[in-house]
């Protein structure tokens, strides 16, 4: 059995890359999906397919209607879905994955720091698993598989 996890979080540093590095290590059978990770390419798809909008609002809400439908689909036929929080970055990206996440009843599991424990609480709670980091939700994905 091989599932699909849609690895939704913020795109500016690389940890997709060591979560699957790690889930190849730990051999299990996984296919990763995610949002688009090329933030240029996501904030000009717009522009890309409907040629250039009037001004910003526009520009981000054309924009916005292409990045949610992919989201969306890929999310649809992912198995299990990761949600990361860190400190570093915003999260309001995370947040709205993760909610739909959990509105179309996907298991999910949050990957969030002790200092977000407060913040994050009600989110943690309609959530299927909370960490506090990669390793630990490997180790739950592992489990499936035992």
């Amino acid at each position: 059995m091989e599932l699909t996890v849609y690895l939704a979080g913020q795109i500016h540093d690389d940890w997709r890359n060591e979560f699957e590095e790690k889930a190849r290590k730990k051999k299990l059978p996984l296919n990763f999906v995610a949002p688009q990770t090329n933030h240029d390419l996501s904030d000009d798809i717009g522009d890309n397919i409907l040629g250039e909008q009037p001004g910003k609002m526009y520009r981000d809400d054309a924009a916005s209607s292409i990045n949610n439908l992919r989201t969306q689909v890929l999310m649809q036929k992912s198995d299990i879905v990761i949600a990361l929080f860190g400190e570093k970055y915003k999260q309001w990206n995370t947040a709205m994955d993760a909610s739909a996440a959990i509105t179309m009843n996907k298991p999910t599991i949050l990957i969030r720091p002790e200092s977000l424990i407060h913040p994050l609480k009600e989110l943690s709670n309609k959530a299927n698993v909370t960490v506090e980091n990669i390793d630990q939700a490997l180790d739950v994905l592992n489990y499936i598989f035992e």
